[in-house]
């Protein structure tokens, strides 16, 4: 959908908190660098959230003697709060974000905003992460970021890059849509964004970003990571309870396949789940001798059957069953996991019988027995994948009508 720019087309939202120091320095940059090279009507806005400095008095002078530049405050902090209270109220075709401390280089606005403007995408982010990326930060907010970005994309299976970076934008008409089912107002707010939107099928377009750490930086690393692991659990609970209407959202929203799905007939699932678990067996075999030494063959069946589980359901999901959409994505690898427990509970006492019969068995026997408990818990895995994970019902919800009460309005 290409947007009409009749109106203004872009606010540019800047969430700050005691930030007297830099705020006149920020903002005169960041409207230079828009007059010289925004073609696109635009305005910023500065969202003080509770603010008890004098960042309320230079906001409110930048606003009076500044073209373009709005100033809005809020009596409580966070910055999800402060987001949601300036697009919620914006009249702009675009919403973007940037930190005040303009820690990202702004050569990487006009293409952050570029595919929104164009309608191509639903939602762009700043990626610290992505090769062609230069950051400089230390090592301490590297390993956390980078340990944070991996933990969501195992334990969510997203495939966003860089949640936390200060540089987003979305359109107006997505983001009325997705903020009522944001319920964090503080640092999780953008990544419950992102799943939310790739849960419902959202186009999230990635740019590699020049990023230069802020050493006064008032960010609790430690509380942050704490509430982010809070708030992606949070999440997850509610993606498997249903809570968050993303089939709705999708149906509103979401990106159509340009060709239609069609689920494989009976024998091509047998075949290329014969493919799938042929390759997943000859890894866990692999990841079972690597991990055997330092950890005990219980420890090590254990670590080696989960990682092969998790990437054989995504590639059944995908490749077997045919199933490419967002619909219960993520309770279908909740679904997984659990007929991984069953898998792993029968490996498991095929070990335990085999030291019974034989307490000084060998490794190559260890593996030989779970190699072969391993093939039937793969003949297991197909049962149970076929009648309960992805069963029918699930793979065709794009080509049906969605009821009037599953509305995105209504479930709001």
């Amino acid at each position: 959908m290409k947007l009409s720019h009749g109106g203004l087309a872009l606010e540019i939202v800047v969430p700050v908190f005691n930030e007297e120091s830099v705020l006149e320095k920020s903002i005169t940059e960041l409207a230079n660098y828009l007059k010289l090279e925004m073609p696109a009507s635009w305005q910023i806005t500065i969202a003080d959230n509770a603010s008890t400095d004098n960042t309320p008095i230079i906001a409110a002078r930048l606003a009076e003697v500044m073209p373009n530049v709005a100033y809005r405050r809020l009596d409580a902090k966070g910055r999800g709060r402060a987001l949601r209270d300036a697009w919620s109220a914006s009249t702009a075709e675009v919403l973007a974000y940037v930190d005040v401390d303009l820690s990202t280089d702004l050569a990487a606005l006009p293409p952050l905003v570029a595919p929104l403007l164009s309608g191509h995408s639903d939602i762009s982010i700043g990626t610290r992460l992505g090769q062609s990326s230069r950051v400089s930060r230390g090592p301490k907010r590297e390993f956390i970021s980078r340990s944070y970005n991996f933990l969501l994309k195992r334990t969510m299976q997203v495939r966003f890059s860089d949640a936390q970076c200060g540089f987003k934008a979305i359109r107006a008409d997505v983001a009325r849509t997705l903020l009522p089912h944001i319920e964090d107002n503080g640092w999780f707010f953008d990544t419950e964004l992102l799943i939310i939107a790739e849960r419902s099928g959202l186009r999230i377009h990635e740019i590699p970003v020049d990023w230069v750490d802020d050493p006064d930086s008032r960010v609790d690393i430690k509380q942050t990571a704490i509430d982010d692991i809070r708030g992606l659990v949070r999440v997850a609970g509610s993606l498997v309870r249903g809570s968050i209407p993303v089939q709705a959202i999708y149906a509103e929203l979401g990106r159509r396949p340009i060709v239609p799905q069609s689920r494989p007939s009976f024998f091509g699932q047998v075949i290329r789940f014969g493919m799938v678990g042929g390759i997943s067996t000859v890894a866990f075999a692999l990841l079972f001798l690597l991990f055997q030494g330092p950890l005990g063959a219980q420890q090590a069946n254990f670590l080696a059957l989960l990682l092969t589980a998790i990437g054989n359901t995504a590639a059944n999901r995908r490749f077997t069953f045919g199933i490419n959409g967002p619909e219960k994505l993520f309770t279908q690898q909740f679904q997984g996991l659990v007929v991984f427990s069953l898998a792993w509970s029968l490996t498991s006492s095929s070990l335990l019988a085999l030291h019974a019969i034989s307490p000084d068995a060998s490794s190559t026997m260890e593996l030989v027995t779970l190699t072969g408990a391993n093939v039937l818990a793969t003949l297991m895995r197909f049962v149970l994948l076929r009648i309960w994970v992805f069963r029918l019902r699930t793979v065709e919800y794009a080509s049906q009508p969605i009821p009037s009460s599953a509305k995105v309005a209504s479930a709001a």
